[in-house]
């Protein structure tokens, strides 16, 4: 009998519908006027049938829509436009019905969709119709505001093998367990064929578990793939060293067999991105070019200054080999502890 009304908040969802035009980009936002009226403070939390809202209240919402969420075609950013506004009572709704004008079909669209940051918990579900087929889906949350979309089209496969191309080149720049693993295979030098044989094993290897990875066919952990890839480091480091004792020279071997570790390593960079169905072989065939071309320009440079070491300071090599062996031995070990035992 003492018992008063208490009002829960729905399920926090809004969802998104994207549709591509000829020269413009069509979106049906619905959201519950409970998030909205969170934001703009003058929605009904029970709109009524009449669709007619007041020019007052649909700019608010339109500015609202500029705020939290952002469309750029092929780097140009758009502009929104609210065509109507559609009641959902049963619902305890609103649709918002949009429009973004585009010159013509993008190759690529990027989204930034942060509707209703109070809540941590709201999430966007997000689909994409490419002439009335539904090309993506995807959730916005707190921890995803962002994502690109590649279209169907001939724009989206030249976008996506440019933007796959220059992440590869990125990744190998700024992935240091690669590059000291590729700077301990070429620290003893040798012969242009044999550094040759070296890179080409490492390529074939990693470009196999690459695809395999990426296209998910083989998915082993991330946390054992990041430990061997640490571990091929020590192994390299004391390969180094046991060569100036039993003076064989295995690194084709070293480099083949550890390059299957980099290699799922690198599917697990390419995963994140997201590899975009309409263009999944370009995609991947773009990441993989990439990686390789940055792969080439470090060796080159690498090897290069090495070669010119034991020139001028022959008297040195032997000890740089050894200090630099020892070197990725520690860093090495150092990371195989901290990803075995220390990683999330």
């Amino acid at each position: 009998m003492l018992a008063t009304p208490a009002f829960a908040h729905p399920a926090p969802y809004s969802y998104l519908d994207l549709r591509f035009g000829q020269s413009a980009i069509e979106a049906t936002l619905t959201a519950h006027t409970l998030d909205l009226d969170s934001e703009l403070k003058n929605v009904p939390r029970e709109p009524a049938l009449d669709s007619a809202w007041p020019v007052p209240q649909q700019e608010a919402l339109l500015n609202w829509v500029r705020t939290h969420l952002s469309l750029r075609a092929d780097g140009q950013t758009l502009i929104p436009e609210l065509l109507r506004v559609e009641p959902l009572p049963e619902r305890q709704a609103l649709a918002l019905h949009l429009r973004w004008l585009s010159p013509a079909p993008p190759g690529l669209l990027r989204i930034q969709c942060a509707l209703f940051p109070y809540d941590a918990q709201h999430q966007t579900f997000l689909n994409v119709y490419e002439a009335e087929v539904l090309a993506r889906q995807e959730v916005f949350n707190q921890n995803r505001a962002a994502l690109e979309h590649f279209t169907g089209s001939r724009q989206g496969t030249l976008a996506a093998f440019k933007s796959f191309l220059s992440n590869g080149v990125y990744h190998i720049f700024t992935g240091p367990d690669h590059i000291l693993f590729l700077i301990g295979l070429l620290l003893l030098g040798g012969s242009l064929r044999r550094l040759l044989i070296i890179v080409t094993a490492f390529t074939v290897a990693h470009s196999l578990t690459l695809s395999l990875g990426a296209l998910k066919v083989v998915n082993p952990p991330t946390r054992i793939i990041e430990a061997a890839i640490a571990l091929s480091i020590v192994y390299v480091g004391i390969d180094n060293l046991m060569v100036g004792a039993a003076g064989r020279d295995v690194r084709a071997w070293i480099a083949c067999f550890f390059g299957l570790a980099h290699g799922f390593g690198f599917a697990n960079v390419l995963q994140g991105f997201g590899l975009p169905s309409g263009a999944l072989g370009w995609s991947l065939a773009a990441f993989n070019l990439g990686v390789e071309l940055g792969q080439v320009c470090l060796v080159v440079v690498v090897a290069s200054l090495l070669a010119s070491m034991r020139q001028r300071y022959p008297a040195l090599n032997k000890r740089v080999v050894v200090v630099g062996s020892l070197g990725v031995i520690v860093v090495g070990s150092d990371w195989f502890i901290q990803r075995v035992f220390f990683s999330g």
